[in-house]
């Protein structure tokens, strides 16, 4: 799972090639300048010999070229840096938007089956993680791997025997960072997955904190809000743990190493076999190979980490999504607004029917009230129209075209709908009030907005029509967010509207204002209202029943 989670990983990492490729270079760069760095300090302590013996033009002609082959080292190090968080931020932006756009295409029983929380955070949160490993693993492995083959090199070089002692100690510190990445991938996920269950209860109760309180429900929110976060924190804290034991063991077994190098080499300077100045090499270059263990084993939390949230976002991206339109489907420019349909089954379970044998026939310009108790598919029926959901069996047809031969984008243009729960963007009034009709003009709006009678209280607030509403537009009463809901609908001129409880949250003064509006509004289309006021089907043309 592991090996195929960082192989899609880096497919997102091949659109930058190119800034790969520089990152690599300059990481190459950077480690050979650093290996340079060891070689000129030993070679100024050689040409100090002595006392009255020091050769202060030698010494000075080395430590220029340290200081040089630092400053190249650093730029280097510069350029490697920003190449890969260039690549580390554009990858997860490709992942972020083919995770949205998946989301958008997806059937609405997969936002309906998941907490909003847990998408949000997928969304935003695992990606950023994702993010943050991919930089955190591009910057120490790139440099990491190419100080300890370039260190090895060269230590062979001058010395073999001090190169194999080094070589036959490393294989411990990676088998023991090894054992804890095992031991805490799950940790890493569980912690993950608790993470999304903990944004989605806070989101949950953060949009319903008016029914928190008038059920006097804190107490048993603080409770559960406790339980998940403690599983948060029991989660964290065992994979921190485990992942934290890992460097200092790792920095355990690099110091034997540095002593090693050390001893024997202090008994070959002894010896005459090195100098004192290639043993002070040897001992930075063991300092500078085991470095990189350190430092991958130092991030191995946020790499864990990453590796969680890759697979959380990478199943969101899997998601199977709306079934396609086929190539032949129609897209009709008209409508006449006639709706039928035969013999449809559906079902949100399949052991468990809800609509059997369903049938119906409107006829243009029909108004159609449906009525009935809670939980009967009212709903349901209208989602089916509208394809939100697939029909189990059966056909429903707008003017004798099948609802599943044409293009959802034209099948849904026919429609204007105006649901119980408004929705509304952070945007102006203007804006959201055409958001079914982005090029309407400033005289279609308002006049959408008249009809509606919705003109009178947004020509009073702060910049009228300019007004920016706050998220879900909670800075209106809810009734003043239906009215717009309304002329959102108005606006957009559909052949086929369809009015979910429309005027629940509007007092019946209101409703009685906007009656002739409606009235307008219907006139000349099918409409499907579902209602339990009495005064809202009075006019219907037909009362349809569903138990």
């Amino acid at each position: 799972m592991k090996r195929r989670t960082v192989k899609r990983i880096l497919t997102y990492v091949r659109p930058y090639r190119a800034a790969f490729a520089a990152s690599c270079a300059s990481a190459l760069l950077y480690v050979l300048f650093t290996l340079l760095g060891p070689v000129f300090t030993g070679r100024a302590i050689d040409n100090i010999l002595g006392p009255g013996q020091v050769d202060l033009r030698g010494v000075l002609y080395y430590l220029a070229l340290l200081g040089i082959s630092v400053l190249l080292a650093a730029a280097s190090q510069w350029v490697m840096n920003v190449c890969t968080r260039k690549i580390s931020s554009r990858a997860s932006n490709d992942m972020r938007g083919e995770a949205f756009r998946v989301l958008n295409r997806t059937p609405l029983k997969y936002i309906d089956g998941h907490t909003h929380g847990d998408i949000i955070s997928r969304m935003v949160n695992d990606a950023e993680l994702v993010a943050e490993g991919l930089l955190q693993g591009l910057t120490q492995l790139l440099p990491g791997v190419a100080t300890i083959l370039g260190t090895l090199v060269v230590m062979a070089v001058l010395n073999p025997v001090i190169a194999l002692v080094v070589v036959l100690v490393t294989p411990v510190s990676i088998a023991f960072a090894g054992f804890v990445a095992r031991r805490t991938t799950g940790f890493f996920k569980a912690q993950s997955a608790a993470q999304g269950r903990l944004s989605g209860f806070v989101n949950e109760m953060v949009a319903g904190q008016s029914v928190v309180k008038a059920f006097g429900y804190e107490e048993r929110c603080f409770a559960q809000f406790d339980a998940i976060s403690d599983e948060l924190y029991d989660t964290g804290l065992k994979s921190v743990f485990y992942s934290s034991v890992t460097n200092p063991g790792t920095r355990f077994v690099n110091a034997i190493v540095y002593a090693a190098v050390g001893v024997i080499g202090a008994i070959s300077a002894i010896g005459g076999s090195i100098t004192v100045g290639q043993l002070s090499c040897f001992l930075t270059y063991a300092n500078q190979y085991t470095k990189p263990f350190n430092e991958v084993t130092g991030v191995l939390t946020q790499l864990q980490t990453a590796m969680a949230s890759a697979e959380r976002l990478f199943a969101a991206i899997d998601e199977p999504t709306e079934r396609p339109d086929a190539p032949d489907a129609l897209a009709p420019t008209a409508c006449g607004g006639r709706v039928t349909a035969s013999h449809v089954d559906f079902a949100y379970v399949p052991a468990v029917p809800l609509i059997e044998d369903f049938n119906l026939d409107v006829m243009p310009g029909q108004r159609i009230a449906i009525v009935g108790p809670t939980g009967c598919g009212k709903t349901t029926l209208i989602n089916l129209l509208m394809r939100f959901y697939e029909v189990d069996r059966g056909e429903i047809a707008v003017d004798g075209n099948s609802i599943a031969k044409l293009r959802r984008s034209a099948l849904r243009g026919m429609y204007g709908m105006v649901l119980q729960e408004t929705w509304l963007k952070c945007a102006t009034v203007r804006e959201n009030i055409a958001y079914g009709k982005p090029d309407a003009t400033d005289e279609e709006v308002i006049a959408a907005a008249r009809l509606a009678n919705a003109d009178s209280f947004i020509t009073r607030l702060p910049q009228g029509y300019d007004t920016v509403l706050t998220s879900d537009g909670s800075n209106l009463s809810q009734g003043q967010r239906q009215l717009l809901a309304i002329a959102r609908a108005a606006v957009a001129d559909p052949p086929v509207l369809i009015l979910d409880e429309a005027t629940s949250s509007i007092d019946t003064r209101t409703e009685a204002l906007i009656e002739k509006g409606m009235d307008r509004l219907m006139e000349g289309r099918t409409v499907f209202v579902i209602a339990h006021r009495l005064s809202t089907v009075r006019n219907a043309d037909a009362i349809m029943v569903l138990e």
